[in-house]
């Protein structure tokens, strides 16, 4: 190791965290409130600090110094000196090393100790006393990084909004069970790159893969002791540095190259992200960061009150967006995964707390105007949790302009109306057009509606039809945690069963929900596993389960009845990109006639009728038919029709008026068929929780040469 000088060089103030520039290591980290931060620097294996030397300057509230001929690999940490007063909201302890803020890798895992929390844990007086172990021992360390990836020709696909259909799928969950892989490269970066997984993406129809978080997160001390552990990931410690475990060759550089090669197959990389909480907790929390570095500026304290935190997030704090600093290393961040990392969007956890101001949610926020006019983020695909624990926390459509948004009402909607609830079909209209009731004004488009059945956050598509109750008993919480009301339905027999009927219906509902969403207007979302059934035992709330139960079962997928699933998915996703009547880039109000005489959309009751006021309020109806008519690129019409029959029994079925008729395109109750040739007149007969989807024919000239 070189030899280390008694002082650093004043260095300057920016760019923020530690960067090389070949000849040393500049370091420079933010605090308001600290009056001293010490550099600490470590031998390569992490274990004995070898020097510990104070930042000598301080900038516009940054402190900073430069470390002549230090080199890429050298690990470091910080300690910050200043009161450590929790009632005025500071909590320095120098004895707590701590993480840069924008440390770009770790080295060593966070082990639990009590020395890593700035009070003494079992004193009486709580977290006004302070704890004098040093923490090091217990911490990961920074490592400084140099960024020379080749990333030759890559470019990102920019599928249009319109033609985007997600899939939400985990690093580890995605490969860790497939036997194709070596035993390394399971549940790693180097993971996404396998061949046979792009591959599977495309059969599917996939066009962007949306990676649950991916930043360093910590493994909670409360799990470890249950013999678990924080498997989701949503407990963020470093907001530049990849996940340590899921490195498999060592080096970042290999999530880099899975996105090189995933871009190549035309997929996107959407990150989902957690800016709205870190892994720090409540007050009593450790201090492994930002509250050793300035607590009362990185969180949102309660006023007058300042020894507390505001948890709007449900998980102990929040990070204070309204300070300019803490919003700069977010933006920093979401930057630096895009330029270095060419990720093509994110999606926010917890939105609503990321646009909410002292006075409560604003779309106008600044975090939000910061985002939307950024030249580079701007451009990507932004995605909202649009809700959180907090006060006003629903927020679902009040997102501005440039955001997609998570549709709960979507999923409801869909998982009642195929329960067989009664009085659906209004609504189910409502989310089948896009949701314009929560979308449609400020010029946005019916993607911003991000259509799903079902995510991370509850049951899979198998255990939505096979189970009535959370199953949850693994997880360690007298299975209390998780929703009660999962809006699902086990036809006849609580979870596996070998009666042939109660499996078809399973399977009929299953393809029919499949069917709903990529029909559709919005973006569908899939979640990864659900193509082939994969199952969590009718667990609705896996987050700390790292096991069999979450990785993807890819054993199911080769068998019959997953190939199987997985093929008409692919048909599915076929018939979307076909017909843009599926996936209209604008809203559709039956207001335009793009055929003489034909609104763009129409809905229709099993009689072949318009839907009435009365229809509408039947309680007993459940047959819903939907026209739809868009002009393709060549400016000729492409119509469908859709039914849809969550009853029981098969219900005979009148289509609507068409001059040259109908062609069958597909039918979720008969999924093996070719339909096409299947040419209908105006009757057809739709069979229990069925859903079909026909095509009109009418002659259709070629486009001319240079047509599209």
């Amino acid at each position: 190791m070189q030899r280390l000088p008694d002082r650093l060089s004043p260095g300057i103030p920016s760019p923020l965290g530690a960067n090389w520039d070949g000849m040393g290591v500049n370091f420079a980290v933010f605090s308001a409130n600290a009056q001293k931060i010490e550099l600490c620097i470590f031998d390569p294996a992490g274990r004995r600090e070898v020097a510990r030397l104070a930042l000598p300057d301080y900038t516009d509230e940054v402190w900073h110094g430069y470390l002549p001929d230090a080199r890429p690999g050298l690990l470091y940490g910080f300690r910050a000196h200043g009161p450590y007063d929790p009632v005025r909201g500071h909590r320095f302890n120098p004895a707590k090393l701590l993480l840069d803020p924008y440390a770009r890798a770790t080295s060593g895992a966070l082990n639990w100790s009590d020395s890593l929390f700035g009070y003494r844990l079992n004193s009486a007086r709580s977290d006004l006393t302070l704890d004098k172990r040093d923490s090091a021992a217990a911490m990961p360390k920074c490592v400084v990084t140099s960024e020379g990836f080749n990333w030759g020709n890559d470019r990102r696909p920019q599928v249009p909004w319109e033609q985007t259909v997600i899939m939400e799928g985990h690093v580890k969950g995605l490969t860790m069970r497939s036997t194709d892989l070596h035993t390394p490269e399971r549940g790693s970066f180097q993971g996404l790159s396998d061949p046979r997984l792009i591959d599977h993406l495309l059969t599917l129809g996939i066009t962007s893969l949306e990676l649950m978080p991916v930043h360093g997160f910590v493994r909670d001390r409360f799990l470890l002791e249950r013999g678990l552990t924080n498997y989701w990931g949503y407990n963020t410690l470093t907001f530049f540095a990849p996940h340590a475990s899921y490195i498999a060759s060592g080096t970042p550089d290999e999530f880099r190259l899975a996105i090189r090669r995933l871009h190549a197959a035309g997929i996107e990389v959407i990150l989902d992200v957690v800016y709205n909480h870190t892994a720090e907790g409540s007050e009593l929390g450790p201090t492994l960061c930002h509250r050793g570095l300035d607590n009362a500026s990185y969180y949102r304290l309660v006023p007058g009150d300042e020894r507390h935190n505001i948890n709007d997030t449900g998980c102990g704090n929040t990070l204070n967006l309204s300070h300019p600093r803490v919003m700069q290393m977010v933006l920093d961040s979401l930057r630096y995964w895009a330029s270095s990392f060419h990720v093509d969007g994110f999606r926010f956890d917890l939105c609503a707390t990321l646009g909410r101001e002292s006075y409560g949610f604003d779309p106008n926020c600044s975090f939000f105007s910061a985002l939307l006019q950024d030249p580079l983020l701007s451009t990507l695909k932004l995605i909202a949790e649009p809700w959180d624990p907090g006060p006003g926390g629903y927020q679902t459509g009040n997102h501005p302009p440039g955001f997609a948004e998570w549709n709960d009402r979507y999923r409801d909607t869909v998982r009642r109306f195929w329960r067989g609830d009664p009085l659906q079909r209004g609504d189910l209209a409502a989310r089948l057009a896009g949701s314009s009731d929560l979308f449609g004004r400020r010029g946005r488009r019916p993607w911003s509606s991000v259509n799903f059945v079902t995510s991370h956050d509850g049951f899979t598509l198998r255990d939505v039809v096979s189970y009535n109750e959370r199953h949850n008993e693994a997880n360690g919480e007298n299975n209390q945690d998780g929703h009660s009301d999962n809006l699902s339905n086990n036809w006849g027999a609580e979870g596996p069963t070998d009666d042939p009927g109660i499996r078809e219906t399973r399977l009929r509902v299953t393809r029919s929900m499949l069917a709903t969403l990529l029909f559709s207007h919005g973006t569908p979302m899939l979640l990864a596993g659900d193509q082939f059934g994969q199952t969590q035992d009718g667990n609705n709330n896996a987050y700390c389960q790292d096991s069999a139960m979450t990785w993807l079962d890819w054993k199911r997928a080769a068998s019959p009845e997953g190939r199987a699933l997985s093929a008409f998915v692919g048909r599915l996703t076929a018939l979307r990109r076909k017909h843009p009547s599926l996936r209209s880039r604008s809203f559709l109000h039956g207001q335009q006639t793009p055929v003489p005489d034909v609104p763009d959309m129409g809905w229709f009751g099993p009689d072949g009728a318009p839907m009435t006021t009365e229809a509408w309020n039947d309680g007993d109806g459940r047959v819903l038919g939907v026209r739809r008519v868009v002009l393709n690129e060549h400016g000729l019409p492409d119509m469908t029709y859709c039914l849809f029959n969550p009853a029981s029994e098969d219900v005979p079925c009148r289509l609507p008026d068409q001059a040259d008729g109908w062609r069958l395109l597909a039918d979720t109750t008969a999924p093996d068929s070719d339909h096409s040739s299947d040419a209908v007149a105006s009757d057809y007969v739709l069979g229990a929780h069925g859903t079909a989807l026909f095509v009109a024919i009418h002659a259709e000239p070629d486009p001319e040469p240079g047509d599209g």
